[in-house]
């Protein structure tokens, strides 16, 4: 499992953990997500769709658990 950098405006980077499905997405804010429960092919469209940011919000936003693994001091 490791980051994998993305060209996008919003996402920096993403990491998918398939034996947990767990997605991890690091925000251009500094926060970084842990989305649970969330099926591999979710995770390879989210890799490879063109928009990472209007794919993370249509598909994966609001429709999984999730928590914050961003460190108490990052703003």
């Amino acid at each position: 499992m490791r980051y994998r950098n993305m060209p996008s405006t919003a996402i920096t980077n993403i990491k998918y953990d398939p034996g947990r499905e767990r997605l991890m997405v690091a925000f251009v804010t500094g926060r970084v997500y842990e989305y649970v429960d969330v099926p591999a092919e979710v995770a390879a469209s989210l890799q490879s769709a063109f928009s990472k940011g209007t794919f993370f919000n249509s598909y994966i936003r609001d429709r999984y658990d999730f928590r914050e693994l961003t460190p108490a001091h990052a703003s």
